[in-house]
């Protein structure tokens, strides 16, 4: 029997406030994401997406739960035990620009993990090549500065930068809501010819807070509200059939 790249068992954050009642921004969020799969993580700002995010990615310790990557409790992991979760699971974050060293190129960003691993000169640059024609950019780009290109061609260095591990988890936290509607379209576009392209292999977990495009892009969805899991299943599904008021709200929010 297949086993989940990821497993959230009732992961839970709670935020003392000095003065103020303790806050859960995720309260007890358990599921699973099956090997080249892409799941939606959607609610609204303040829903507790960001915090799930940063709680797997081990950016941010759980108060309570357990997390596990390709099997392996990740929990508690941290410091150089990190290194081993990060080959088999990379962010792509909001702002591309977040994912590079201003004052280094993009090849150089591109390839960095790539020669903390051991690789040559050469062999990097060969694959920062093909890792920047894989996402729609010239192997030129190599030699240019963050500043120097667009958000969307930033974004699309930023995901060749995350693949160049080849991690078996993709990790998309609102990549496309800085972008413009045509930019958007064509990231989501190279998302999924990059899966394809893995053999299908590639898993995803898409976090956004618009549910039309993550219908056309994710296999299932997760609605957060207030920290919980309100709704799952399908896009479509949700969609045609919400059964939770804040999903229906949602859902009318864009019609």
């Amino acid at each position: 029997m297949q086993q989940p790249i990821l497993k959230v068992e009732n992961l839970t954050k709670v935020f003392t406030r000095k003065g103020q009642p303790d806050f859960a921004a995720v309260d007890h969020i358990s599921f699973d994401l099956m090997p080249g799969e892409c799941l939606g993580l959607i609610g609204e700002s303040g829903s507790g997406k960001t915090t799930a995010v940063n709680m797997i990615t081990r950016l941010l310790d759980p108060t309570e739960g357990k997390i596990f990557l390709d099997g392996d409790d990740i929990t508690g992991i941290s410091g150089r035990e990190l290194r081993k979760v990060y080959a088999k699971m990379q962010m792509v974050f909001q702002t591309p620009t977040d994912s590079f060293d201003p004052r280094c190129t993009l090849g150089d960003g591109i390839g960095e993990s790539l020669r903390n691993n051991g690789w040559g000169r050469s062999s990097t640059n060969m694959e920062v090549a093909r890792l920047l024609e894989q996402c729609g950019l010239s192997a030129d780009f190599a030699s240019r500065y963050p500043y120097q290109v667009s958000g969307g061609q930033c974004q699309r260095a930023a995901i060749a930068r995350a693949l160049a591990i080849k991690p078996k988890l993709l990790i998309c936290d609102e990549a496309t809501s800085a972008l413009d509607v045509t930019i958007q379209k064509e990231i989501i576009a190279l998302l999924n010819n990059l899966r394809w392209n893995h053999g299908g292999k590639l898993t995803i977990l898409f976090i956004c807070h618009d549910i039309a495009l993550v219908q056309q892009f994710c296999d299932r969805v997760l609605v957060m509200y207030k920290g919980k899991i309100v709704e799952q299943g399908r896009p479509d599904d949700v969609i045609r059939n919400p059964q939770n008021d804040y999903t229906k709200r949602l859902i009318e929010s864009i019609l």
